[in-house]
């Protein structure tokens, strides 16, 4: 009722005032200890990719919850989709030699012959950060809202749960790589 007075009835605007108000909740949370969760598993259709994921929160019953296991299922489902794979939860966690590799590459492309230095730099720099945001798992477009990042989606979660939740690691596993 509130987000609806504050939009004037515009339900579009509630909407996004609640999840706005949602995410700076989640944000207050990020510091508090997240020693329960549950590895979750999850074998795609076709039976030829499947995922591991860890996820923290606060309790157990929050662990055991319908609302965390559906964030489990999801975050697995969208590894499990996404093509490049990540590689990582984060994008500081993105290995360096694979940042290294894909630079140099980047560097001695052909469009980057015979251009400036500082022109090359920016131009790679921009084509890296996209790379990175690509291969790191909570900067990743999700696929089941285009409109958000699988880290929205986690602080969806964290919102509506209101505990403090971590994705801590994850594994995908494809039937022949």
């Amino acid at each position: 009722k509130k987000a609806l007075v504050e939009a004037h009835g515009d339900e579009q605007v509630a909407f996004e005032w609640l999840r706005k108000k949602g995410l700076k909740t989640a944000d207050n949370k990020a510091e508090r200890a997240t020693s329960e969760g549950r590895v979750y598993s999850y074998i795609h259709h076709n039976q030829k990719v499947g995922v591991l994921v860890e996820i923290a929160c606060e309790t157990d019953f929050v662990a055991r919850g319908e609302e965390f296991q559906s964030l489990c299922h999801d975050v697995c489902m969208h590894i499990a989709a996404t093509v490049p794979s990540p590689e990582a939860v984060s994008a500081a966690d993105v290995p360096a030699e694979i940042v290294a590799e894909e630079k140099r590459i980047l560097m001695e492309s052909e469009d980057m012959a015979g251009k400036p230095e500082e022109i090359r730099e920016k131009i790679v720099g921009g084509r890296m950060d996209k790379f990175v945001k690509e291969r790191a798992l909570l900067e990743q477009e999700y696929v089941k809202d285009p409109s958000m990042t699988v880290e929205d989606r986690l602080k969806a979660a964290i919102a509506k749960l209101g505990e403090n939740m971590k994705i801590n690691r994850f594994s995908k596993f494809e039937l022949g790589s």
